[in-house]
């Protein structure tokens, strides 16, 4: 049973909880709406208690882009524990697919010029129910190499995907200098977890991220994601390459970068997404 009234507790002052009605969308964490009896809305997300640390990281995350004043994000309300569950209420919004693409795309080179001296993040997060290693490294290459890729194949070995997809994973990390040549990547405050699932517009076409696994890294990862699944619209590239032009190596590039989702994507949830990952890195080991 949910204590809905424990998490009412810690919302601001006056809150009065009314109902509460589940949301579609969530794999990982329950959604919920909830709602006082003054009319006042909160989304929440809800997981088993020993899951408070997940909902901890992804609220800095989303302080620590809101402090950027660059692109909005939802609110943090309160996040703990009421029995059973650990639980994050954040600002709720009707959301719309579409808005401002134009105004995403300055918004997201704004973010992306706020960046570190090295790359990684000052605490490791999660990547939908992977965990991400975050270390600080003066190298972007071995920061890839390492804690993006090699994290991946580790454990792609465990849940049984060797063979071909190991011996051209460790080839591909072997070349990984020569698809960079004199491109060196800033360290850019990054979403991580950038699909077009995780953005959304409010009524007045305001662009809204959410769902973080963010990081300080090449500003390309980001961009690269946006790709993977369907695309953002047009308006929005436009908008990014104006107010930040990529380099012309991110055309292959990209392809890197959305291998390491891939794969987190076959040690999730198996399938074909191994063999598509080998596809990736042959496309990588040919260019």
């Amino acid at each position: 049973m949910i204590g809905w009234d424990a998490i009412a507790a810690a919302l601001p002052a006056g809150f009065e909880f009314a109902h509460a009605t589940p949301l579609n969308g969530g794999c990982i964490n329950q959604a919920w709406r909830i709602e006082g009896r003054n009319g006042q809305r909160y989304f929440v997300k809800l997981n088993d208690a020993n899951k408070l640390s997940v909902f901890e990281t992804e609220s800095a995350a989303l302080d620590g882009i809101a402090t950027t004043h660059t692109i909005r994000v939802p609110q943090v309300i309160a996040h703990g524990a009421a029995g059973e569950h650990a639980f994050l209420a954040l600002e709720y919004f009707d959301l719309n697919n579409d808005g401002n693409a134009r105004l995403l795309g300055q918004q997201l080179a704004a973010m992306h010029r706020n960046t570190a001296e090295q790359f990684g993040y000052p605490h490791d997060n999660m990547l939908g129910g992977t965990p991400q290693r975050n270390g600080w490294s003066s190298d972007w290459i071995a920061f890839w190499r390492e804690q993006r890729l090699g994290f991946q194949l580790e454990l792609a070995a465990r849940n049984g995907h060797g063979g071909q997809l190991q011996k051209m994973g460790r080839e591909l990390m072997q070349l990984l200098p020569q698809l960079f040549g004199d491109y060196r990547p800033v360290p850019s405050l990054l979403h991580g977890d950038l699909w077009g699932g995780n953005h959304a517009y409010l009524a007045d076409g305001t662009p809204l991220l959410f769902d973080p696994a963010p990081y300080y890294g090449d500003r390309e990862a980001d961009l690269a994601m946006t790709e993977l699944f369907g695309g953002f619209a047009p308006e929005f590239y436009a908008a990014y390459r104006a107010a930040w032009p990529l380099d012309a190596g991110y055309a292959t590039r990209k392809i890197l970068y959305n291998l390491y989702h891939i794969l987190n994507h076959a040690n999730l949830f198996g399938g074909a997404y191994a063999k598509q990952a080998e596809g990736m890195m042959q496309q990588l080991l040919n260019a």
